[in-house]
């Protein structure tokens, strides 16, 4: 007979305390290493194969993806590999998402059906950082959310109510973000974001936002302190009220809630859809900085913030791969974690 072992309630109380707060700071830390995902993109032509893609995620211990756009060869791969995805709806898609009868369930049932349930499809992104303020994305604005709605009926038509749809949205449309409190969504982007709050509420959805302190502090160097964006602050660098903030990430997703809350959508969850930092090309894109940022992002994300403490926050860190086809300034072929010949950069341990 197995031998049992009793306690008193007096003395076992204190050891109970132990036992359950051991256990939580376990479960938050399991949480928090499985609310980190990577971003997959493919601008590059020299980056592996998805199979080899999707290999590298499981060895390396990453089991959550976002990629840009429902590439065949990419879903393929994911094919039973335990790997949670959100995929993309690119901008040029939305127009005819919007306008085109049957386009959506045509769109789900080559993206999405064709593959679930061998890949864990839980998000779709319809549209990344549209703005109609912002002149590169203000031609998809009007087309948005109709496209969001399309491919939610397209999903329900189809049996698919787990999977939630949202887009990716970002700090610019905000008009206020100092001190977080008192953001707040600009004049300007008002009638077309606070709609897709209003759908991201009815369909308990959350707010995608990609969040880059590296931008923030590059756009404002004289007045932000490049500890302030790394997570390497001694001390508090803005008090707001009763919060205290140490670090960018936390202010600018703070500032995001704030903003929700302003415009009917306080009980939404905000998954950080992207944040990196990039290692050339700038003064301060250095591996080690970059290093520095990955590592104090993905420890620091399993607290949550000032605002929603002890909630760990999602988060898809920016990107996979360096990808040398990208346009822009030379950092934007710089975010990569791994090199295209698979080498870590920075030895950063996902599991």
């Amino acid at each position: 007979m197995a031998s049992v072992m009793f306690f008193s309630s007096k003395r076992s109380k204190p050891l109970m305390a132990a036992i359950f707060l051991l256990l939580g700071l376990l479960m938050s830390t399991i949480t928090g290493t499985q609310s980190i995902g990577v971003c997959y993109g493919t601008l590059g032509d020299n980056l592996p194969s998805a199979p080899e893609v999707v290999q590298l995620y499981q060895s390396s211990g990453i089991n959550r993806m976002r990629i840009f756009d429902p590439n065949p060869a990419t879903l393929e791969a994911l094919r039973r590999s335990g790997i949670r995805l959100i995929v993309g709806v690119p901008n040029n898609d939305l127009q005819a998402l919007a306008l085109i009868p049957n386009a959506a369930a045509d769109w789900i049932q080559s993206n999405v059906l064709t593959y679930t349930p061998d890949v864990d499809i839980w998000c779709i992104a319809v549209g990344n950082e549209v703005s109609p303020t912002n002149a590169p994305t203000s031609q998809f604005a009007n087309y948005l959310l109709p496209a969001m709605k399309n491919i939610q009926s397209a999903l329900l038509a189809a049996g698919l109510m787990q999977i939630k749809v949202s887009t990716a949205s970002f700090s610019q449309l905000l008009g206020s973000s100092f001190p977080p409190s008192q953001g707040s969504f600009s004049d300007g982007v008002s009638s077309f974001i606070n709609p897709i709050i209003s759908f991201l509420v009815e369909n308990d959805s959350p707010f995608l936002a990609n969040i880059y302190p590296y931008f923030s502090y590059t756009g404002d160097s004289q007045n932000i302190p490049l500890p302030y964006a790394l997570f390497t602050a001694p001390g508090v660098v803005v008090q707001d009220g009763n919060l205290q903030y140490q670090n960018l990430f936390d202010a600018s997703l703070d500032a995001i809630y704030a903003a929700l809350e302003r415009s009917g959508g306080a009980n939404l969850l905000i998954v950080v859809s992207e944040s990196g930092w990039p290692s050339e090309g700038d003064p301060v894109a250095t591996v080690e900085n970059a290093r520095t940022y990955y590592s104090n992002l993905m420890n620091h994300v399993k607290g949550g913030t000032p605002r929603r403490p002890g909630q760990a926050v999602e988060t898809y860190l920016f990107a996979m791969f360096d990808e040398n086809q990208k346009g822009g300034l030379e950092t934007e072929r710089h975010f990569g974690l791994f090199s295209p010949s698979q080498q870590s950069k920075y030895q950063i341990a996902f599991n």
